[in-house]
């Protein structure tokens, strides 16, 4: 399975082609991680290599879905590997998929794929068989028999007239493979390929970002999925014509997007630990790689190949192969509850499209440009990214990006169902996890503000409206958003597909937060504007939740303050204005990073109408901070809400809020229980 002749697969850190910077992988580094991952599964392929069945717990679907996405997704770097070698010296390799394709659409073998029209996640992996015998057609498809061709066909066909293709990322599926039907004299439908696209472009925001569907989903499927899939079928023999037309405003978007997404990558290689299917880890460097293909003309070349190599370094250092080379459920290590209900052993391969880049030849420039600092490693930034509703703040310091989130909830506004700790936080970062336990998903704690009852029961906050998300001229990013409050029953037998839970929900009141945003503070200005009928302020509590730390992290309290320090972090919250009562809550197996997790809180009496202020920090052990106290003073009238603050690291900034202009939209909460629904996400991939 090696490489070509001159192109040397040595280990990563070792490789024979010269390093632009320390740290550098060489290609002959990136073929090495690729031969290697794709040796490591072939012991576990049946006979006839059609079925790749990665050992672990049975998927969600069964043992058939699980070969065929083992097969599929390694297919995937296998595609990549051959493509970029333009077939020399991998002969072996493009002979061992050719065999499994032929097998699997073979309805006498025993290790046949499951059909489309007999298993729905067939039809995505379906997706990447296509895309791969497209990407490789002079040295897989040529060389098929005719009888396997026909029979190739004849097994992606059912994507031809099926309506059920969920109306998110699965429209690529659908397109994918008519796409390549085209392409090969099989059946297609231009309707359907036209209404495909039409609906991808519905997915358009501001500024290059996409939703993944009608929902604010705005997660990692932005990048490795919504600008993925447009450059590589663009480049599809089937695809001229409709991509003729839209090539210049696809590239625009990903250029734009790409601005911001090199902007969340911490200085240790680490992506957001946020949104679903997080089991696909390095995934998250597959836009970056589309970014080369594409040519973006804003994001150089040296910094799209340093941001790759960091999020797919990040991983391989980090204990995301176990012992035999295999990658399992988690995100450093094995954590199987980060897996959603659909997720079986060979899920995580969707990896591979982390290493879409050795696709590109070697005399591609990408492979001789110097790599160039992401922006979290040249400066401290504050950055408002309006579709998601985001303040992303990044410290040179410590390495860590950091994101407060007042619009993105995988819900639509107005809806009252559960939290996914996965989306409806207000805080993620590249250094933290969000609680994911039973209780991450019951009782929202980590990052939150909440209203809890006199049962320990927290309320949720998706469907929130934003209200504003900028940054001021003094450098201090803005952000509020306000929402119905409400606890949520959620309903029996739930699949976790990573959306927030439906159930009968009974509604607490509106609460106003606004994020001020200066370096790794925030300050917290939290407001319970009214209680639902029948409820009583006496009974309940204004809980504020801070950055969750992993590892064997110890709490500290003073007066209204708590600081819990672990694993080279430091979380802290401090009510300054309000008062407030510390504490803070330990869950041994809360979340995929090392060890438990400690989250920081101070609780408030409930008093409708009045302003708490909360300083919320979070960094790096190499961090250093001024520790002088914070200041804030708050002064409302007519006009709105004056906030002047004294930050700890000693600047002064003044900042005005319009609090009441979104409030008079906002009706006064009933008591009445009602109906809540999840959204369908039903989509492995």
């Amino acid at each position: 399975m090696g490489g070509a002749a001159d192109e040397s697969a040595s280990a990563p850190g070792g490789g024979a082609d010269t390093a632009d910077t320390a740290g550098t992988w060489s290609r002959g580094d990136w073929l090495a991680l690729a031969d290697r991952m794709l040796a490591a599964v072939r012991p576990f392929a049946s006979p006839g290599h059609a079925l790749v069945v990665v050992p672990g717990r049975e998927g969600g679907y069964g043992r058939a879905v699980d070969g065929l996405e083992g097969f599929a997704r390694t297919f995937l770097l296998a595609g990549f590997r051959i493509a970029g070698a333009r077939g020399a010296g991998v002969e072996e390799l493009a002979d061992w998929y050719a065999a499994g394709v032929a097998a699997g659409t073979d309805p006498r073998c025993a290790d046949r794929w499951v059909r489309l029209d007999e298993h729905p996640q067939a039809k995505v992996e379906a997706a990447s068989l296509a895309l791969v015998l497209d990407l490789t057609r002079p040295w897989i498809w040529d060389r098929l028999p005719s009888e396997v061709r026909e029979r190739v066909v004849d097994y992606l066909t059912p994507a031809v007239g099926d309506a059920s293709y969920p109306r998110i990322n699965w429209v690529w599926f659908r397109l994918v493979v008519q796409t390549f039907l085209r392409s090969v004299g099989g059946p297609h439908s231009m309707d359907e390929m036209a209404e495909d696209l039409a609906t991808h472009d519905g997915f358009a925001r501001a500024d290059g970002w996409m939703s993944d569907g009608p929902e604010r989903a705005y997660d990692h499927y932005v990048g490795w999925a919504l600008h993925v899939y447009p450059t590589l079928w663009a480049r599809m023999a089937g695809a001229a014509e409709l991509a003729a037309g839209r090539r210049e405003r696809d590239l625009a978007g990903l250029d734009r997007y790409l601005r911001d997404a090199v902007a969340l990558v911490g200085a240790d290689g680490s992506p957001l630990v946020q949104g679903r299917s997080l089991i696909y880890r390095f995934a998250a460097a597959a836009p970056f790689w589309v970014g080369a293909i594409a040519q973006v003309p804003s994001v150089s070349l040296g910094q799209l190949r340093r941001a790759a190599t960091g999020v797919v370094r990040h991983f391989v250092d980090r204990g995301a192969f176990d012992d035999r080379g295999l990658l399992t459920m988690g995100w450093h290590g094995p954590w199987p509850r980060l897996a959603q209900a659909y997720s079986g052993p060979g899920s995580p391969y969707w990896a591979s499209k982390g290493l879409l880049g050795i696709a590109l030849p070697a005399d591609h420039p990408v492979w001789t440009a110097a790599e160039e600092p992401l922006p979290v490693e040249e400066r401290d930034t504050v950055r408002a990214v309006r579709a998601p509703g985001w303040l992303v703040s990044a410290t040179r310091a410590d390495g860590i990006v950091r994101v407060v989130n007042h619009g993105t909830d995988h819900a639509v506004e107005d809806a009252t169902v559960g939290d996914s700790p996965l989306y409806a936080r207000l805080g993620y970062s590249t250094a933290t996890s969000p609680v994911l336990d039973e209780s991450g998903w019951a009782t929202p704690l980590d990052q939150s503000v909440t209203l809890v009852d006199e049962r320990g029961r927290a309320t949720h906050r998706a469907g929130m409206r934003l209200l504003t998300t900028h940054v001021g001229g003094d450098g201090v990013g803005v952000a509020g958003s306000r929402t119905l409050a409400h606890w949520v029953d959620p309903d029996p037998g739930h699949r976790d597909h990573g959306g927030g839970r439906a159930g009968t929900c009974r509604p607490a009141g509106h609460l106003t937060v606004y994020s001020l945003v200066l370096g790794p503070w925030e300050l917290r200005l939290v407001r319970v504007d009214d209680l639902a009928d029948g409820l009583d302020a006496a009974g309940l509590r204004l809980r504020v939740g801070g950055w969750a730390v992993a590892g064997d992290a110890v709490a500290t309290f003073g007066g209204g303050a708590v600081s819990v320090t672990g694993a080279g972090l430091t979380s802290s919250l401090d009510g300054v204005h309000g008062g407030g009562t510390a504490g803070a809550t330990t869950l041994p197996d809360g979340g995929p990073l090392a060890g438990g997790l400690v989250v920081p809180w101070v609780d408030h009496p409930v008093r409708p109408g009045a302003w708490v202020v909360v300083l919320t920090g979070l960094s790096g052990a190499r961090a250093v901070t001024a520790r002088q106290a914070c200041r804030v003073v708050l002064d409302e009238d007519a006009g709105g809400l004056r906030v002047a603050a004294v930050w700890p690291g000693g600047a002064s900034t003044v900042t005005r809020l319009d609090p009441e202009r979104a409030r008079t939209a906002v009706q006064r909460p009933g008591s009445s229980p009602g109906r809540s629904e999840a959204p369908d996400l039903r989509s492995n991939g």
